[in-house]
């Protein structure tokens, strides 16, 4: 009996282990591809909610942000450091399986180089600039020193990495945007998951699409598309049938407070689902900005 529990708890936690661990492949990032003045800083503070029938997981992030000049085109690069708490249940064979987890999430490092039409201009000569098309690439990693106990059930941190190389493109309109993304995030094993046993996860391929209007106040809201496919997860060489293709969709909204201020409000939601993506994303955040010419 006590090994029939321990397995249908691995299957069933595991679900939400790996829900919770793949939303960085799963987010909806709009003007990933974008043109910034070279030398500015950003400092932001987030607030994130995930919940779903499943499970729930709120998370409080700090991110620093430097926009770069890389072989004469604006690049960013990032560093997010979450902060979280996760709580999941599961019902399964008439058996009640729950799991509570807080601490440090992985923190997420980012490097967005645009490659075509997105020169690095200082503050003063970024006033003429006039976005046409721009094409770039990022890449994106995360670190595993998130809060992880092998004989949890449940763990905010995933005691592995991702790398996450990604390509997109935008294309203005006037005051319209259309951006199309694409990416793979690939994952290294996690070799000591619940009691020694080891998680392996195929690539995640996943593609975004936006649509964003900017107004002449510099306020600007989005549409936005992700669908993303894979990730068949095993454990001990044993599939899990998870095999993802799911569709999201969901809006963004930035606001300009004044020359430093800025706040930012996203929503998303699955819309279908092979596996699990019955869950929404709220996200709110407040962003500072400071660097030469400001």
């Amino acid at each position: 009996m006590k090994r029939f529990l321990r397995a249908l708890k691995i299957g069933s936690l595991s679900l939400i282990f790996i829900l919770s661990s793949n939303l960085g492949a799963q987010e909806i990032d709009p003007r990933a591809y974008n043109n910034s003045p070279v030398n500015i800083n950003f400092l932001g503070l987030a607030y994130t909610q995930v919940s779903s029938p499943n499970y729930q997981l709120s998370s409080e992030i700090v991110a620093l942000t430097r926009i770069l000049d890389i072989n004469g085109q604006s690049a960013k690069l990032t560093l997010a450091l979450p902060y979280g708490q996760l709580y999941g249940s599961y019902n399964a064979r008439g058996h009640s399986i729950s799991g509570v987890s807080d601490g440090l999430i992985d923190p997420l490092l980012t490097l967005s180089v645009n490659l075509y039409g997105a020169p690095a201009l200082s503050i003063a000569d970024f006033k003429n600039y006039q976005q046409d098309l721009i094409i770039g690439a990022s890449i994106a990693t995360s670190i595993p020193w998130g809060s992880y106990d092998s004989s949890k059930l449940l763990n905010i941190g995933a005691n592995r990495w991702y790398v996450k190389p990604g390509v997109g493109a935008s294309q203005a309109f006037g005051p319209w945007q259309i951006e199309l993304t694409g990416s793979i995030t690939y994952f290294s094993e996690n070799k000591n998951f619940y009691g020694g046993n080891t998680l392996s996860q195929s690539p995640i391929y996943s593609s975004e699409g936006h649509v964003v209007y900017t107004f002449k106040t510099g306020a600007w809201i989005a549409a936005d598309a992700n669908y993303y496919t894979g990730g068949q997860t095993t454990i001990d060489g044993r599939s899990n049938n998870n095999y993802l293709q799911n569709w999201r969709i969901g809006t963004t909204l930035a606001l300009p407070v004044n020359q430093n201020n800025s706040i930012r409000i996203a929503a998303s939601q699955g819309v279908y689902a092979k596996v699990g993506n019955n869950f929404n994303i709220i996200n709110v955040l407040w962003q500072y900005r400071w660097g030469p010419g400001i």
